[in-house]
């Protein structure tokens, strides 16, 4: 096969997601036929550097070669057994692989296949919860202005993005917002840590008067990543525990994408050392390579459904609910984090890049230039409406894979990123910079 065989199928075959499928008439698809590292390679041979780690997923590098050797080996023994009344080793050791990285306070793991599922699995819990408890009433959710949390039903009532939510607004159950702590809606003269306290009292305000039907606050833990990268400080969380532990509320930390060393710690919320009630992680759970998600809850909240009834027990489920492969995946993934201390070099790797990337900080129509442990973020001055169109189409045309959201350009790159492709992903943006008028 090569590119054009594959393209043409693939408009007549295949709708993607998050796409105007008409915009293909003049941007095209970019056909991929083999990952290595950080490149992606098409048929002709052509490659593009992926700094987005694909949808923000691949931590490892594509073609992986520790993580296909525990893919190779779990498919000789078991593909997948329903795990409803049946269990496996790879879901038992990942299981308490994962509490261990929460002290254990979080010691139960439920599991799906995405980020919508495992956002759908916390809010459901957290209201089963209180029914359980005896307090049916508290059955609203509360979120932080500009918030991504999945797109199906019950994921989107808790997102504000008006782009996903507008067309299926009849169809939510509609969530409370509050302001968001994003640093770059600080105030004059706010320090980062300012804004943060300014938007907690903020949420206060509205659990003093909402807390009697609030289930639960869920939250982005230092960045919300949709919203364009908005970063916050810490010290949000650690007052938004504080304030939901006042009001009865439970915290939800949606790590869907901030997980796994993305922030510079191995899970974001242990940089306000605290702990959420209900912990949603995917993406990067498996390095990138198969679908899982799980929700973290602990023991208090597993004890509220522990009973005769069934009508008490948390019913949820779907086909493949813990598939082996995935948590073998997921196994290897944990086990290059412990073998080459992943976390450490991480710091030292974000640490080059910000330093090289001074001269992008620098550049006249760059804007709140940040990062937070493995991401980057600016915004670029355009007032053109097809800003990000154009980036992603120049970026291509110079080996690289950017997916900016609107003005905004992040960087998200695989932790295996070596220098020669630092200095290429920092290069070639600025000449994309200056490209795109």
């Amino acid at each position: 096969m090569n590119n054009e065989q594959l393209l043409e199928r693939s408009l007549k075959a295949v709708w993607h997601p998050c796409t105007q499928m008409k915009s293909h008439e003049t941007l095209p698809l970019v056909p991929v036929s083999r990952g290595e590292g950080v490149w992606l390679y098409d048929f002709e041979g052509r490659r593009y550097l992926d700094a987005i780690s694909s949808w923000w997923v691949n931590l490892f590098g594509h073609g992986n070669p520790r993580i296909n050797a525990a893919l190779r080996d779990q498919l000789e023994r078991l593909e997948h057994v329903m795990l409803a009344g049946f269990t496996h080793e790879p879901v038992v050791e990942l299981s308490e692989k994962l509490s261990a990285h929460t002290g254990n306070s979080l010691g139960h793991c439920f599991y799906a296949s995405d980020g919508a599922s495992a956002t759908e699995i916390a809010l459901k819990m957290s209201h089963h919860y209180w029914r359980n408890s005896g307090r049916p009433e508290k059955c609203r959710y509360l979120s932080l202005a500009g918030s991504y949390h999945g797109e199906t039903v019950g994921a989107l009532a808790v997102t504000d993005v008006a782009l996903f939510r507008d067309a299926y607004a009849p169809l939510l159950h509609q969530a409370m917002t509050v302001p968001s702590p994003d640093a770059r809606l600080a105030e004059a003269g706010e320090s980062p840590a300012d804004c943060a306290a300014r938007c907690a009292r903020a949420l206060e305000d509205c659990l003093a008067e909402h807390h009697g039907r609030t289930a639960a606050f869920i939250v982005e833990p230092l960045v919300q990543c949709a919203a364009g990268m908005a970063m916050h400080d810490p010290e949000y969380l650690r007052l938004a525990r504080a304030i939901c532990d006042r009001y009865e509320v439970h915290l939800i930390a949606d790590e869907i994408a901030v997980g796994f060393g993305r922030t510079g710690t191995f899970f974001a919320h242990q940089q306000a050392a605290i702990r959420p009630d209900f912990l949603c992680l995917s993406k990067g759970i498996s390095g990138g390579y198969l679908p899982l998600s799980v929700v973290m809850t602990s023991d208090r909240v597993y004890q509220a459904f522990y009973a005769e009834d069934l009508t008490r027990g948390f019913l949820h489920s779907h086909s493949y609910t813990g598939n082996p492969l995935a948590c073998s995946a997921a196994l290897a993934t944990l086990a290059i984090f412990e073998q080459d201390d992943v976390i450490a070099a991480n710091r030292r790797l974000a640490a080059r890049v910000t330093d090289r990337a001074a001269g992008l900080a620098a550049h006249p129509r760059v804007r709140h230039f940040r990062n937070r442990g493995m991401i980057w973020a600016f915004e670029v001055d355009s007032d053109d409406a097809q800003f990000s169109r154009k980036v992603f189409a120049e970026a291509l045309s110079r080996q690289l894979l950017l997916r900016p959201i609107g003005r905004t350009i992040y960087f998200m790159p695989p932790y295996v990123i070596g220098d020669d492709e630092i200095e290429h992903l920092l290069q070639q943006t600025l000449a994309v910079i200056d490209a795109v008028r």
